[in-house]
Parts: C-alpha cells; structure tokens; sequence
C-alpha cells in the first residue's frame, strides 16, 4: 500500500489518456469541417424557403452527422464499439459511456495494483476501453432486442393493411407513424429509401443490415421470395408474423425459466456486501483491518476481484444456457 499513492499520478495520466485523445481527435476532424458546415448552411439558406418542413432532429444529431462525414472518425469510434450510425437511438448520450467508465477503470486498475503492483495501473487505458466497448455492445444489444420485440405487432400492422387493399409501401409509412419510436425509425428509413426509388427489397435488405436483427432479414427475403415466385402477400406476411410471435414467445419462455437462476445470482453477488455491512456495524474494528493494513488491503482486493469473477462466470452461464 506504501507506494500505492506514487502511482496514483502516473495512473490517473495514463487513464485520462486515452480520453483526451478520443476528444482531440473528435475536435481536430470537427475543426476540418468547419469550411463544409458553413458552405451547407449558407446552400441551405437558399433553398429553405423551397423545401418542405421537417421534424425537429434530437439533440446532437448534426454532431454525430459531422463526425460520421468524416474519412476516419467512424474508424475510430468503431474501435470502442460506437457505431456512429446508431449514436442517436441509443437510451444514453454517446459521451456518457467514456466519462462514466473512467473512474471505474481507474478502480479497477487501483485493486490490481494492490496485488500485482504499481505498474498494474499502466492497466487503466485498457480496461477503460474494454468498458466502454461492454457499455456500446450493451446498449446495442438492448435496441436490438427491443426491436425484436416490437416486430411482431409492427409486422402484423403491415399485415392489416396488404389485407385491406393498401400498398406496402404505403403500409409502411402507416407503421413509420404509429409504431414505438424505436420500430417506428427503422420504418421511416424504409420509407426514405423507397421515396428515392430504392426496391422494396433491397430497401429491406440494407435496413437488416443496418440494425442486427435477423427478423427483418426474414421479412426481406419473404418479400423478394413472393414477388418471384407470386401468392398472396397478406399469407405470407401473417406466417411470418405468426413464426416471429413464436419465437419471441420461445426465448420470454426462456427467460422466465432462467429467473430462479438469475435471482440465485443475485443474492449470491449481494450476499458478501451484506454480510460486510452488517460486520462493520458488528465489529468496525474488524473490518478496517482490510482497509488499514497492506495485508487486508490485498484480501480485499483479491476478495472482490473473486466475487466480479463469479458474477461474470454465472452471467455467462445462464446467457449460453438462454441461447
């Protein structure tokens, strides 16, 4: 513990690194871009009074634009597991995930440095990155899986519609405008790409790609499939809708059997903080040994590192087990 603190610096430079380099490259490919956002407002300034009135666009929309226009910022961002494209629809801002995994990197490099040493805390970047990617892959993930589960009802609305004599392309625009926000954008691009001509399948096709999810590639390939080989739409569309509402059925069917399992996980990750807590109010001079001696510093450290260990060996267990 003695030279913990020399190290403290060193740690602390090598954490808030990585960063500020993150946000100096940000800044120098805004900086390039300058010249060009201002030639397209003044273009804008001409034609505005020409062009139709469009929604308001989220806060930070023309940020992400202006790095996504750049050769090698989407790169970058890749690199930690942003994808530019998807910033936007994402439940937290995309600078959030940086800021909130530097100290918890720095943390974590602090328990290591506990056991391994000083030089552990040339161990913060790294773990700083990988947190940021677990937090991007996380968030993409959870968009995806809502998106999964919002199909269905889209896909059924779709559906209602062929049925009654509507267009498919105008079926939908219909889903663009009353579906959950989240399947409501992925329809809205759908739309915009069948507004500038785009085949309805190949529209479809690069939407799948776009977010991840297979159902959508599903929905691609049932259309091109019927506008080649012929049938009723409406069938085909509700088949499919009826195989998705299956398979979201299957995998809530999962989850409800993983729930005694999961909670089992919970209590036991609980447990050890509970039972430190109530030794503290039991006994504060037996615990502080594990803060005030070098010794108990190092249990400590190897204590929790165990029990994140644990944590992430029965995550995995039950994702490989719903899989």
């Amino acid at each position: 513990m003695s030279g913990a603190p020399a190290g403290l610096p060193m740690g602390l430079l090598m954490a808030g690194g990585g960063l500020l380099g993150l946000a100096l490259a940000v800044l120098l490919g805004l900086g390039a871009l300058r010249r060009q956002d201002a030639l397209r407002g003044r273009l804008g300034a001409v034609v505005a009074p020409h062009r139709p009135a469009e929604t308001a666009a989220p806060a930070g929309a023309g940020l992400l634009r202006a790095m996504a226009a750049s050769p090698w910022l989407p790169r970058l961002a890749a690199l930690f597991g942003l994808r530019l494209d998807r910033a936007a629809e994402y439940p937290l801002a995309w600078w959030i995930p940086p800021l909130a995994a530097l100290p918890l990197a720095r943390a974590a490099a602090g328990l290591i440095a506990l056991l391994a040493g000083d030089l552990a805390l040339l161990a913060a970047p790294l773990l700083w990155f990988l947190l940021c990617r677990w937090t991007y892959g996380w968030m993409d993930a959870r968009r995806r899986e809502i998106l999964f589960r919002q199909f269905p009802d889209a896909l059924g609305m779709v559906t209602r519609a062929v049925r009654v004599g509507i267009p498919v392309s105008e079926a939908i625009r219909n889903v663009a405008r009353e579906a959950p926000k989240e399947t409501a954008g992925e329809f809205r691009r759908i739309s915009d790409r069948l507004q500038i001509g785009l085949p309805l399948e190949q529209a479809l096709a690069e939407t799948a790609h776009r977010n991840g999810v297979p159902e959508y590639r599903f929905f691609a390939t049932a259309l091109a499939l019927q506008s080649q080989t012929g049938g009723g739409l409406s069938e085909t569309l509700e088949n499919l809708a009826e195989v998705i509402r299956k398979r979201v059925a299957l995998k809530e069917r999962g989850h409800a059997l993983a729930a005694e399992a999961r909670t089992s996980a919970g209590i036991l990750a609980i447990l050890p903080f509970f039972t430190g807590g109530v030794l503290a109010a039991l006994s504060p001079g037996y615990v502080a040994m594990l803060f005030d001696d070098p010794g108990g510093q190092q249990v400590l450290a190897a204590a929790v590192g165990l029990l994140l260990l644990g944590i992430l060996i029965m995550r995995q267990m039950i994702r490989q087990a719903l899989s």
